[in-house]
């Protein structure tokens, strides 16, 4: 099946080889797919056929007539969407822990892309249904899906340039001192690659938190991502012996307060998630360029687990 995707080329990216450009762009595609539809012919250049490496001068007016193979066929399902905003050109979610963003290997059905694409079926037109930054499944909180691809395109383009807000909450193991930034790159982990970690030839990642509260054995913070790198606050603050707790992948052995009550470490062992909630999303709209903001209220298992800690605190004062 033919899909035709017409784009312009900002000014700011004169100097560019064009598929560099493009895979910048169109997110969704491999760089490697694109040099191969622009030797093919599918990429036109001001109506003609260009060369991958040929650099562009900003302002081209660039068609692509992709060749869309679909792996897994997305169905729209009715289920439950959290919408905190909507317009023609975005939809705010609030995405509850549990929820797989995207269908994929052992997960076809029941994902937020399934609910978005019975909601606003023009997703199926987008690239990756509209979904411009994802959470991981045990994450609740917000992010942004585009209902066209002029917003796409300008929604990718302002992340990519790190102009959005993205400020998260978590509750980590450990005291913590005061707050600081992480600037650590992160790729693939060495021996195992279902992980990431922090690694020398790693992408760029920059973390920035501060406290909010101290308990007895764990921190509750505040985080802001300027970059947005696999993982980057679960592996960031592993890295800086803060592991999130409740993390099955990186939160290492459960911190436990001497002297604690029954209930309270049952209460500890008993969350099962990473205890992480993204809590407010900003950006300029993609169309009408204002600045807005949105949050989202801590979920309640870590409003519970916020006053268990508390209880505990007091209890030990």
């Amino acid at each position: 099946m033919t899909k035709n995707i017409n784009i312009t080329i900002p000014p700011e990216m004169a100097g560019y080889r064009l598929d560099k450009a493009l895979a910048e762009l169109c997110p969704s595609y491999s760089r490697g797919r694109l040099q191969q539809w622009i030797r093919d012919g599918y990429v036109l250049v001001n109506k003609t056929t260009s060369r991958a490496k040929n650099k562009v001068q900003g302002g081209e007016e660039i068609e692509i007539a992709t060749q869309i193979t679909k792996e897994v066929v997305w169905q729209a399902q009715k289920l439950p969407l959290n919408i905190l905003y909507e317009d023609g050109d975005i939809l705010i979610i609030n995405k509850p822990a549990g929820v797989v963003v995207h269908p994929g290997a052992g997960n076809s059905s029941n994902t937020l892309v399934n609910a978005l694409l019975h909601h606003a079926p023009e997703l199926e037109q987008v690239p990756r249904a509209g979904i411009i930054h994802r959470i991981d499944k045990d994450t609740s909180g917000l992010l942004v899906v585009a209902r066209s691809l002029t917003a796409h395109t300008n929604l990718v383009r302002k992340l990519q340039k790190r102009k959005f807000l993205r400020e998260y909450q978590a509750i980590v193991n450990g005291v913590m001192i005061a707050g600081n930034t992480v600037e650590a790159p992160i790729g693939r982990h060495r021996i195992q690659r279902l992980r990431m970690a922090v690694v020398e030839n790693g992408k760029p990642a920059i973390t920035h938190y501060r406290i909010i509260e101290r308990y007895r054995s764990h921190t509750h913070i505040r985080v802001k991502l300027e970059t947005g790198r696999t993982h980057q606050i679960r592996v960031h603050m592993a890295y800086k012996r803060y592991p999130l707790l409740g993390d099955p992948v990186y939160g290492g052995r459960l911190h436990m307060p001497p002297a604690a009550s029954e209930s309270f470490k049952n209460s500890l062992k008993d969350f099962k998630r990473q205890a992480l909630h993204a809590a407010s999303l900003g950006f300029d709209h993609p169309n009408s360029g204002e600045f807005m903001q949105w949050t989202a209220e801590l979920p309640d298992d870590m409003l519970t687990l916020l006053e268990e800690l508390k209880q505990d605190k007091q209890e030990h004062a």
